[in-house]
């Protein structure tokens, strides 16, 4: 696993330094994960102010909402490319996926219509994404992607960057319905500028290094 982890590294961040950002520039990143209708603050977050003789507040044991809807994001050095949400109880499979893959498609002609002949894809290894059907429509689609080690988030900038910092935002908020999430979802992704999304790529680079320099070891924050 480690020695697979350097030998992919080591192979991008060679494409890096002989391309530079263009390599990085072309890179589409997406990723998939569960928003739920709430999510309880932090400790730091829910400490109250009081007395020194008052009593401590009570404290209740707080959960994620049992209500979620399934975010998919694809994004670029330049900001969101697409967005879509699902359901809960919507299958996650390699179909699904390939329809996802066809809208992000549609959305690169009309959003990069520049850059579309140099858009690699990054993406996991989850089975939807690596399957023979999701394989064939990526060739038919004209969407090449670039490697990524197994059970590796700690080198897909999604996961590193982007989720956890939306995670942040929607702590204690409350949601009543799908649409109110999905509002504040597109709405925060709005409010994000072009430099956050470069920046968030630009760390992969670093995470690239960092990889090769621990031999393959996990990347901590």
């Amino acid at each position: 696993m480690k020695a697979q982890r350097k030998t992919i590294c080591t192979q991008l961040l060679e494409r890096f330094t002989h391309d530079g950002e263009r390599f990085l520039r072309g890179i589409i990143t997406g990723d998939e994960s569960w928003v739920h209708h709430y999510y309880p603050e932090s400790k730091m977050q829910s400490m109250q102010y009081r007395r020194k003789n008052s009593p401590a507040p009570k404290k209740f044991k707080v959960v994620a909402s049992a209500r979620k809807v399934l975010l998919t994001i694809f994004w670029d050095m330049e900001g969101i490319v697409h967005i879509e949400f699902l359901e809960q109880g919507t299958k996650t499979n390699s179909e699904r996926y390939v329809s996802t893959l066809r809208a992000l498609k549609g959305r690169l002609r009309w959003v990069r219509q520049d850059k579309v002949k140099d858009v690699v894809i990054q993406q996991d290894n989850a089975r939807p994404h690596t399957s023979r059907q999701t394989q064939c429509a990526l060739q038919q689609l004209e969407l090449p992607t670039i490697p990524h080690p197994p059970y590796s988030p700690d080198l897909a900038p999604t996961e590193f960057f982007l989720f956890p910092l939306l995670k942040k935002h929607l702590k204690g908020n409350h949601y009543e319905t799908d649409a109110e999430v999905e509002a504040d979802v597109r709405s925060w992704c709005r409010s994000l500028t072009p430099k956050f999304f470069a920046d968030g790529m630009r760390k992969l680079v670093q995470r690239w290094r960092l990889c090769i320099e621990r031999d393959g070891d996990y990347v901590e924050k």
